[in-house]
């Protein structure tokens, strides 16, 4: 009598090959839409917006502010020239149009955003309104 082992996963394992053969999940048979890593932070005076664009040259990036307090930040890494991937062994770069957007808070000061790429950084800086603060004071009721 010969016995075989029965594998419960087995089924779940070639439908997980198959599905990673179709989609090829990665990048290796087409280039790879870019998208830029951010970092948001909040300081006293000010919010920072930080970019990582590597690769992507001042004048292909845009700053956008909506009417309704959208900063929109885009652009697009370009290749160096046409990339043909059958020349590379390996080929992970990513190139290609970007886009992202921040609901700005209402306290953000739109009228003073600042910009600065360096090290293949952009930041952006957005002053905070400076709120009046009102003396408090007693109301006396009649």
């Amino acid at each position: 009598m010969l016995l075989t082992k029965y594998d419960p996963f087995k089924d779940l394992k070639e439908f997980e090959n198959r599905f990673t053969d179709v989609f090829k999940l990665g990048s290796e048979d087409t280039l790879s839409s870019f998208v830029p890593a951010v970092n948001t932070r909040e300081g006293e005076y000010a919010y920072h917006v930080e970019v990582d664009l590597p690769g992507v040259k001042k004048e292909d990036i845009h700053i956008d502010i909506s009417e309704n307090n959208v900063l929109t930040i885009s652009g697009e890494r370009k290749t160096k020239s046409e990339v043909d991937q059958k020349e590379y062994y390996k080929f992970e770069s990513s190139y290609g149009k970007f886009t992202r957007s921040f609901t700005l808070p209402s306290n953000a000061d739109v009228e003073n955003i600042t910009a600065n790429s360096e090290d293949a950084v952009l930041e952006v800086v957005i002053p905070k309104v400076k709120e009046e603060k009102s003396a408090s004071r007693k109301i006396s009721v009649k």
